[in-house]
């Protein structure tokens, strides 16, 4: 088997089945690869659904929402493929896709994890497939509009590395957990723990950092290839949709914008504290603090 494919599902039903049956006209024949559906718990017939209309997926109920993290680690024992490619359910992959992405990690053995050209639904660019660290310098650019100034500047558009040929294959420091497909070897060398791939104090948001932060210190390669494509349609597996397909309870969505912030203060405690004075880490925290104030008030990301 050469690639496993886990779906994060809650509540996206009709996102679900769009998302699988373009993954039934790929052009990886259907015995190189599995899909396992893992549901966090959803209340909207997604799991009737798949185990109705798509008899070779593999369901798992997690039964409650576990998050990204920890639902995404639920389903790693049911994997066998040499690749695992997390996929969110709000995505679209076309056919060429997939044997190309599983051609691309046969091909460059020193690669961890790797991600294709990601598109929103309008045809821009998903900036979140080709992202740099956030340093506190690269989230400073970031947060204060710097880098809208000079986004093709190494110095102010370091977030998003737009400084880089979008067109080319090359080396990015982390991929979205939208799509991302990762060699199991060099996951399971970054690995949190035996079976646990993914660090589950990260409820949602900031988790594929992590991972890729991880990876990248063992010293695999992270990669951005344009050579294929998907469509994302951003935002709707936690609620936040433009388009108005998905829509979570109140508490759910607070939760959501809770963890945004809370996942980039784990992600420096965690990745940056001793690496920097005191004083940046006091004023980093601060910053965190004060825009969680601030989109707690919003309601929004």
């Amino acid at each position: 088997m050469d690639l496993s494919i886990v779906i994060l599902n809650l509540n996206t039903k009709e996102l679900l089945r769009d998302c699988l049956q373009s993954l039934c006209e790929s052009e990886l024949p259907k015995e190189r690869f599995q899909v396992i559906v893992s549901d966090n718990g959803s209340t909207d017939g997604s799991v009737e659904m798949v185990r109705r209309e798509f008899l070779g997926v593999e369901v798992l109920e997690n039964g409650r929402n576990l998050g990204f993290a920890a639902g995404n680690n639920a389903a790693l024992f049911k994997t066998v493929g040499r690749y695992v490619l997390f996929l969110n359910s709000d995505t679209r992959v076309p056919p060429p896709t997939l044997p190309a992405m599983v051609a691309l990690m046969e091909e460059n053995t020193n690669i961890g994890a790797a991600t294709c050209l990601v598109k929103t639904r309008d045809e821009r660019m998903d900036v979140n497939c080709h992202r740099g660290f956030p340093t506190p310098w690269t989230a400073l650019t970031y947060f204060s509009g710097l880098y809208r100034f000079w986004p093709r500047s190494k110095l102010f558009g370091g977030y998003y590395q737009s400084y880089k040929d979008l067109d080319s294959l090359h080396e990015v420091d982390a991929v979205e957990g939208a799509f991302m497909i990762v060699r199991r070897r060099a996951a399971e060398l970054a690995a949190i723990s035996p079976g646990k791939w993914w660090d589950e104090d990260f409820f949602f948001f900031g988790e594929d950092l992590d991972f890729c932060y991880r990876l990248r210190e063992k010293g695999w390669k992270i990669v951005y290839y344009p050579g294929v494509k998907i469509w994302h349609y951003k935002g709707a597996t936690h609620g936040f949709n433009r388009q108005g397909v998905v829509e979570f309870p109140a508490e759910e969505r607070r939760k959501l914008v809770e963890s945004t912030t809370e996942a980039m203060r784990l992600f420096y405690k965690k990745h940056y504290q001793k690496k920097y004075p005191g004083l940046v880490t006091a004023m980093v925290l601060a910053g965190v603090k004060i825009l969680a104030s601030i989109r707690s008030l919003k309601g929004g990301i």
